[in-house]
C-alpha cells in the first residue's frame, strides 16, 4: 500500500497549482492524470489573466496578449472595450501552460502517475484508500486527503455524491487559420441567433490563427446545438464576410461548470476548480478562479494536513473563504442574466446604443475588464440613468452588495 499525505486527481492547471503549493510546504503529493500526456485533450479558450500568470510565471506559454475586445450587438453595433498597449488578458498554448504548471509541482517534490485514474475510493481506519487503474493495472494507494481537481465531470464529486454545479453550460470551439485582424483584440458577438443568452467569440492566437467559439445553456438552446450556433455565426449574412476564406484546423466541445457546489468537502476529501463549479459565469474561464481558490485556502489547508484535522467539520473551516468567492460568482451571474441572458435582441441593441455614447464609452474603458466585468456592471447600474430600471430588476441587494 503506497501512502501519500495528499492525492490530487487531475493534473490540469488547478490540480498542478495546488500540488505545487502543498509540495513546496513539504507535503507528500501524488498527482493522478488519466491521459498519457499533460495538456491534452484541450477544451478551453485558453485565456489566462495577468494575476494568474504572475502566480506561475509561464510567459513562454503566451501566444499573444489581448488589449481589448470589440463587442457586437445583434444588429451590428460595435463597442470597443480596452486600449492598445494595456494588456487585459493572455492567450496561451494550453499544452505548454498546463505542462509548465505540473512541472513546477514535480520540481517542488510532487509525484505524477500518467494514464492513471481512480476506480474506487473509501474511508478505512482514518485514511482514504484508493484503487487506481495505473497503465491498465490495479494498484492500491492511501492518503490522508483526497483532492478532486478532475474537471467538469469530476469522478471525485460524483463518487462521493457531492452535488452538481448550479449551471452546466456547454461550449463549442474551432481552431482556424486565414482570418485577418489585429492580434491584440478579441471579438464578441451577441444575439439569439448566434449565442442565445450568452456570446460567441473570436480569439486571436498569433501568426494568423484564431479560436472561434460559442457557449450557452440547454435552457437557452431550446433543442439547438452549440455546433449549430457556430455554423450560424460563420454563415450569418451579417458576419459571413468576416469568416470567409478561413480554414478549420480542429473542433472540440466541452462543458463549462459554474456555480460553486454547496459542500465541496467531506471527511478527508474535497474538490476544487471546475470540479467544484468555479468557472466564471460571465466568461466561462476557470483558471483564474481556480488559482484564487487555491490561494484562499492553502495556508489553512497545510495546517489541517500536518495536524491531521481533515474531517468534514475541519475542512469546512478551511474552505470558509469560499463563501466570498461564491458571493462574487452569484453577483456576476445575476449581472450576466440582467445585461445579457434575459434581454431580447431588441433590448440588447438598445443597451448597445447607450453603451456607444462617448461618456459611457469613457466609463467602460476606464473601469471595464474582460476578465472582471462585475465592477463595470455595478458602476453602470449605479451611474447611468437608463440602467436604473435594470437596477430595480436586479434588486437592492445586488445593487448595494
Amino acid at each position: 500500500m503506497m501512502h501519500w499525505q495528499v492525492v490530487v486527481v487531475g493534473a490540469g492547471p488547478v490540480g498542478g497549482r495546488i500540488a505545487t503549493e502543498l509540495a513546496k510546504r513539504k507535503i507528500s503529493v501524488l498527482l493522478l492524470e488519466e491521459h498519457n500526456e499533460i495538456g491534452r485533450p484541450f477544451q478551453c479558450a485558453g485565456l489566462v489573466n495577468p494575476p494568474a500568470m504572475e502566480r506561475v510565471n509561464l510567459e513562454e506559454s503566451i501566444l499573444t496578449t489581448v488589449d481589448g475586445a470589440h463587442i457586437h450587438s445583434p444588429s451590428g453595433i460595435m463597442i470597443p472595450v480596452g486600449e492598445d498597449g494595456v494588456p487585459r488578458t493572455h492567450v496561451v498554448c494550453r499544452k505548454r501552460f498546463d505542462q509548465g504548471v505540473v512541472r513546477q509541482a514535480l520540481e517542488a517534490g510532487a509525484e505524477l502517475f500518467l494514464e492513471s485514474k481512480p476506480l474506487d475510493a473509501y474511508l478505512d481506519d482514518g485514511l482514504m484508500k484508493l484503487v487506481v487503474d495505473k497503465n491498465g493495472e490495479e494498484v492500491n494507494v492511501e492518503c490522508d486527503l483526497l483532492i478532486g481537481a478532475d474537471g467538469a465531470h469530476s469522478w471525485t464529486r460524483r463518487h462521493f455524491k457531492m452535488g452538481r454545479p448550479k449551471e452546466m453550460m456547454v461550449g463549442f470551439q474551432a481552431d482556424v487559420t486565414g482570418l485577418k485582424g489585429p492580434d491584440n483584440w478579441l471579438e464578441m458577438y451577441t444575439g439569439e441567433e448566434v449565442a442565445p443568452g450568452f456570446f460567441a467569440w473570436v480569439i486571436p492566437c498569433g501568426d494568423g490563427n484564431h479560436r472561434i467559439g460559442v457557449w450557452s445553456t440547454p435552457d437557452c438552446l431550446e433543442g439547438r446545438s452549440v455546433e449549430g450556433l457556430y455554423e450560424t455565426l460563420i454563415h450569418h449574412p451579417q458576419w459571413k464576410e468576416r469568416f470567409s476564406g478561413m480554414k478549420e484546423i480542429s473542433k472540440y466541445c466541452g462543458p463549462v461548470p459554474c456555480g460553486l457546489i454547496r459542500r465541496p468537502f467531506k471527511d478527508r476529501v474535497m474538490v476544487i476548480g471546475d470540479a467544484a463549479g468555479m468557472a466564471k459565469p460571465t466568461t466561462g474561464g476557470g483558471i483564474g478562479p481556480g488559482f484564487s481558490q487555491v490561494d484562499s485556502i492553502i495556508d489553512n489547508l497545510y495546517l489541517a494536513i500536518i495536524n491531521n484535522k481533515l474531517s468534514q467539520r475541519n475542512l469546512a473551516k478551511v474552505c470558509k473563504p469560499y463563501s466570498s468567492l461564491k458571493r462574487d460568482q452569484d453577483k456576476a451571474r445575476a449581472l450576466r442574466n440582467l445585461l445579457i441572458t434575459t434581454p431580447s435582441d431588441d433590448e440588447l441593441n438598445s443597451h448597445f446604443e447607450m453603451f456607444s455614447r462617448p461618456e459611457i464609452l469613457d466609463l467602460i474603458n476606464s473601469i471595464g475588464e474582460i476578465e472582471h466585468p462585475v465592477p463595470l456592471g455595478m458602476t453602470l447600474l449605479r451611474r447611468v440613468p437608463e440602467f436604473r430600471m435594470l437596477a430595480l430588476k436586479a434588486g437592492f441587494r445586488l445593487l448595494f452588495a
